[in-house]
This record gives structure tokens, sequence and C-alpha cells, in this order.
């Protein structure tokens, strides 16, 4: 049932994406050139929400649909990390014109191309998962 549950998600999730024009590499483009306000403001918005939850499963230790505790870890703090990998990822986001999210819209939508970019994430995530442990953290 769960399975079923995160598969709609998924699904309204990829339909919004690709209605608010977020998998557009047109609107990526824009973006990366500062010709447009419109990515900023979908990022912005998730920003702004994504603190106002996150704040809001602290303080009122608020439970998962399926009444387990949402307990969320402090991270490290640290500059070098964060700034190397925000880099690295708008670096590949600017260069294959798709974050993560995006790739499998572009792919429901008909976008056969990005399946490229499907790969070499997928290749990037296997490799990063091979030599993390002799990477700094």
């Amino acid at each position: 049932m769960r399975t079923l549950l995160y598969f709609i998600i998924g699904i309204v999730f990829g339909i919004t994406m690709f209605k608010s024009e977020a998998a557009s590499w047109f609107r990526i483009y824009e973006m990366f050139q500062f010709k447009s306000f419109h990515m900023y403001g979908i990022i912005g918005s998730a920003l702004v929400f994504g603190v106002l939850i996150t704040q809001a499963i602290k303080k009122f230790k608020i439970k998962s649909f399926h009444g387990d505790t949402i307990e969320i870890a402090d991270k490290e703090k640290g500059i070098k990390r964060y700034l190397y990998g925000g880099i690295v990822f708008g670096l590949g986001w600017a260069l294959a014109g798709a974050c993560p999210g995006p790739i499998f819209t572009l792919i429901g939508a008909g976008y056969a191309p990005i399946l490229v970019v499907l790969v070499s994430a997928t290749l990037g995530t296997f490799v990063y998962g091979r030599i993390k442990d002799k990477l700094p953290h």
C-alpha cells in the first residue's frame, strides 16, 4: 500500500513539475543566465516552505502518516562540504539542464535524450558510493 501511495505522490509531483515549467530546459537556462525570476521563485518558495515545515515538525513533534516519530538530526556545521557539493551539483545541473527531480519528469514527458542524463546521474551516484569513505566530509 505504501508503494502505491509513493507512486501516486510521484506522479502528482511530476505533473506539477511539468505544468509549472520547473522541468523546462529553457527555464533552467534562463535561470542560469539571470534572465528570469521564474525558477528562483519556485526554488525560493520551496525553501521557505521546507524551513517552516521542518521547524513545525520539530516544535510540535508531528508524527508521520503511519504514527512514527519524525526525528531530524542536526547537521555538522561547516562550509567547505556544502560549498564544494553545491558547486558540483550546480555544474551538473547547468550542463545537463536538469536536476534529479525533473529527470524523471522529462522521461515521462517523452524526452528520450534525458535518458543519458539519468544513466550518468546513476553512474555518478554509484561512483560516489564506492569512494565516499576516501573523500573529506
